[in-house]
């Protein structure tokens, strides 16, 4: 019975271990998540005060080699 016992505080303990390492896992991707949204807000911004008005759809326009 005692040895049952460790055995099972041990897969609880690399559990916890394991949870804690995929929460912060989860919060790193995260973090870059919103730095990545940050920049696509600052690259449309910079799209937009370099050509104000001008709205282009890249799939009308003909690739370089036609």
């Amino acid at each position: 019975m005692e040895d049952r016992l460790t055995r099972i505080e041990s897969k609880i303990a690399l559990a916890e271990d394991l949870l804690e390492e995929l929460n912060l896992t989860v919060y790193r991707q995260q973090q870059q998540i919103d730095r990545l949204q940050q920049r696509i807000v600052q690259l449309q911004r910079q799209l937009a005060e370099v050509a104000p008005g001008e709205r282009r759809d890249l799939r009308d326009e003909i690739p370089p080699h036609y």
